[in-house]
């Protein structure tokens, strides 16, 4: 189980999932998975999707209420407890989501690919702290909590995106049974005694599997359902059943997601016939992030110092723009949503995502590493 919660695990299972995907999906098997993705299961006249919707919106709810936890544990206890705790990394994460949105815009606007915007303006947070994990021995803490931080605000922008933008003809009956539900397994998950402890928990299985079903029907997006349940229960409940749920997120929805969204064919073309989907995603992470999260953090140090808090220098601003352009899961599950009716930019997208998290990665494993020897060595040579 420890390997399961570590730091590097999760982002190395991922990269092989992604590359399994992309195998299978341009092998001879292609047809076989996309037939099984295709595949309806489900009780009928209650719920009924493909297996690639199950794993898209039923086990990634899982993986969003883990995220939710982490969310109100950092809000209400943790690093961005407070209002001049959180402002720098927020502009900085503003930055990190303003400046891939005009790259992007810069590759598609005015074609079909420009309803991708929203894609490039996610950070994988398993991503980032495995790289940190692997390459970042010695670095201070203050730009471990910066990069957390920022992580974190991107993923509570990602959930808004997907919340606001990709929600139609919501059906507010079943959504206000959801609410109404959410408020009982907020009550339930706060009530105390061991005795009711067993009973307490089924009640609150059943629950919260009612509470999906009712906000998929309602038209929001199912994980949505994940986000919310994991930000009304009670913090010390929340926080145990995150523990026990992130070695099932970390070795299986995570890696589930990733096989299931790299099933793209890539395009037997040219470079210049590759949509300005693929284009925009594949600047816009790599590039937009860092310009943008450099940028904006250097402006956020000056115009919002924090009293004690050392500024961060542009080197280390770098490094966390190159760790914010690894995009993959929330980006790839917003290309899905993005193009959702269009198969062949949503492909392309994804390529996109895939490639540009792949440079970002790279980028950020070299930038990292980088900062983490300067740090190791001005140890050295103070305890010399």
């Amino acid at each position: 189980m420890t390997l399961l919660r570590s730091a590097r695990f999760p982002a190395v299972v991922l990269l092989a999932a992604a590359a399994l995907g992309l195998l299978l999906a341009n092998s001879p098997l292609q047809s076989t998975v996309a037939a099984l993705k295709d595949t309806y299961l489900g009780i009928p006249g209650v719920v009924e999707m493909s297996v690639g919707h199950w794993i898209q919106d039923g086990l990634l709810a899982v993986f969003f209420f883990v995220v939710a936890v982490e969310l109100q544990f950092e809000l209400t206890r943790g690093q961005l407890n407070t209002l001049r705790a959180a402002v720098q990394p927020a502009i900085a994460a503003a930055g990190g989501v303003i400046v891939p949105i005009v790259v992007f815009a810069f590759f598609a606007a005015g074609t079909p690919s420009a309803s991708g915007w929203p894609i490039p303006t996610a950070t994988d947070i398993a991503f980032a702290l495995g790289v940190l994990a692997v390459f970042g021995r010695g670095l201070p803490p203050g730009l471990r909590i910066f990069l957390l931080a920022l992580a974190i605000l991107d993923d509570i922008v990602g959930i808004v995106f997907i919340a606001v933008l990709f929600t139609e003809g919501v059906d507010v009956v079943m959504l206000g049974g959801a609410v109404i539900l959410l408020a009982v397994f907020a009550v339930v998950s706060r009530m105390g005694g061991v005795r009711l402890r067993v009973l307490r928990g089924v009640v609150l299985v059943v629950v919260a599997l009612t509470v999906w079903v009712l906000v998929y029907e309602s038209g929001v997006h199912a994980t949505i359902a994940g986000v919310a349940l994991g930000l009304v229960m009670a913090p010390s409940a929340a926080l145990r059943v995150r523990h026990a749920l992130e070695p099932w997120v970390n070795a299986l929805v995570l890696p589930l997601f990733a096989l299931s969204a790299a099933l793209v064919t890539i395009p037997q073309v040219g470079l210049a016939e590759l949509q300005p989907a693929f284009w925009g995603v594949l600047v816009a992470l790599p590039v937009g992030k860092i310009v943008g999260i450099t940028v904006f953090g250097w402006i956020a140090q000056r115009a919002a110092s924090v009293p004690g808090a050392p500024r961060l220098p542009i080197a280390d601003l770098l490094a966390a723009g190159a760790l914010g352009g690894i995009g993959f899961t929330v980006s790839l599950l917003l290309s899905e949503l993005a193009f959702a009716d269009v198969p062949l930019l949503r492909d392309e997208a994804t390529l996109g995502v895939l490639a540009g998290s792949a440079v970002s990665l790279v980028l950020a494993g070299a930038l990292v590493a980088w900062r983490a020897r300067h740090y190791r060595r001005l140890s050295e040579e103070r305890t010399a």
